[in-house]
Formats: C-alpha cells, sequence, structure tokens
C-alpha cells in the first residue's frame, strides 16, 4: 500500500512519531508554548511576535514582557517606546511594538477586552495574519484548525502531502486531507520536527523515524545508494 496517497495515509502514527523524536531533542516551540501558556491573550500575542524570529529568542523576550503585561488595557498603559524596548530583539520589532498597541486598543473598543474566537475577527486585529490566527483558534480555544508557518508548508511538501508554492495552497490542501481529530496539534509537531530534524538545509534524513514514507527522504536515500 501506497502511503503517501493522503486517504490512506497513517496521519496517527506519524504525528505521534515526530512528536516524540521531537520531544527527545528538545523542541524550542515546546518551550515558547510553555512561555505563552494561561490565557488566549498571551497565547494571541506571543504566537504574533513569534513571526519570523526563532523560537529561542521569543521565549526570552515573552517572558519579559509578560513581566508587566498581562491584558490588553496593560499594554495602553505603555508607550510604543516602552514596548519597543521590551520587543528589542525580535525580528520587526518596532512594527511589533505598534501593531501589540493597536491590537490592544481594537480589543478594548470591540471585544470588550477579550481575544475572538472566530477566523474573521481575528484576522481583524493588527499583525495578525492566518497563520496566526488559526494558532490561536487550536491552541487557546481548542478548535480544530492547522496554523501554517514554514516549518509546517515545507515538511509537507517534503513529505508528499501536497505540491504546493504558498502556504496558503498548502493550507487549503491540508484541511481537506488531515482528520478532523489530527488537525489541532498538527501546527505544532511539525514546528517541533522542523526545528530539530526536518531542518530547512541539511535535513537530518539519516536520524529521521518516517523517512520510508517520505517523499524527500526516499529521493536523498536512492542518491547515495
Amino acid at each position: 500500500m501506497n502511503r503517501l496517497k493522503t486517504n490512506r495515509w497513517d496521519f496517527g502514527y506519524t504525528l505521534e512519531t515526530m512528536n516524540r523524536e521531537a520531544r527527545k531533542r528538545n523542541a524550542p516551540v515546546f518551550r515558547f508554548e510553555d512561555a505563552g501558556k494561561a490565557s488566549p491573550f498571551r497565547i494571541l500575542v506571543s504566537t504574533m511576535l513569534s513571526a519570523r524570529t526563532k523560537d529561542e529568542t521569543t521565549i526570552q523576550i515573552v517572558k519579559e514582557l509578560f513581566r508587566t503585561v498581562g491584558s490588553p488595557r496593560d499594554v495602553l498603559r505603555l508607550n510604543e517606546k516602552q514596548i519597543e524596548k521590551i520587543l528589542y530583539g525580535i525580528g520587526f520589532y518596532r512594527l511589533k511594538a505598534k501593531y501589540l498597541k493597536q491590537m490592544a486598543e481594537k480589543l478594548i473598543n470591540e471585544f470588550n477586552g477579550k481575544v475572538p474566537d472566530t477566523i474573521d475577527a481575528l484576522l481583524s486585529l493588527p499583525g495578525v495574519g492566518r497563520k496566526t490566527a488559526n494558532i490561536v483558534l487550536a491552541r487557546a480555544f481548542g478548535k480544530n484548525t492547522i496554523g501554517v508557518d514554514v516549518h509546517v508548508h515545507r515538511i509537507a511538501n517534503r513529505l508528499g502531502l501536497v505540491k504546493t508554492k504558498r502556504p496558503e495552497d498548502t493550507e487549503q490542501k491540508l484541511v481537506k486531507i488531515v482528520q478532523q481529530r489530527f488537525k489541532r496539534n498538527f501546527n505544532r509537531t511539525f514546528v517541533a520536527y522542523g526545528q530539530t530534524i526536518c531542518i530547512p538545509r541539511k535535513p537530518k534524513c539519516d536520524e529521521c523515524k518516517i523517512r520510508k514514507i517520505c517523499k524527500y527522504g526516499q529521493t536523498m536515500i536512492n542518491q547515495y545508494h
């Protein structure tokens, strides 16, 4: 049986294997989730700030931020320069400081200070794109969504689950083929694996426990045999 035919693909076994191997290697995403745990607001902020920044960097900075900020109203007590100083080191920290301020204002003025739990409402917030919105829905509200970042996009294409060029297209494909019960943790598992084994350059195919069902892995194996 060809396990790359997505209607027969064993997502349960594959995701469990990926998660186990990434935890053995202490993937940064697990520590990142701990740093942003608890309230939907913290999850939203930490996910938004993580864009284009290494999780190791984001972890330290969000911990510092959350010592001062625990709600949208706390954000409004700070001016942009103060926020920038805290966020320094994060990619595009000035822009994200601006977004964070605007986001807090919108949450208070339009959502009674609470993080909304729908995709359209989340996308209306400054600095929030589809990846962030879907991750918040999954992690903060337990909804079956898939946030597609560079790791998910890369690994899904390497495995042969999809053949796409844009993360938006990858999301559309994955939501159709991934069973509901696996969607919520899909992003976290793929990110963890992408941080530790299926890295962007020179992936560790020799250490990969799922290489036999990986299109890219099989290609690499055949090159050396």
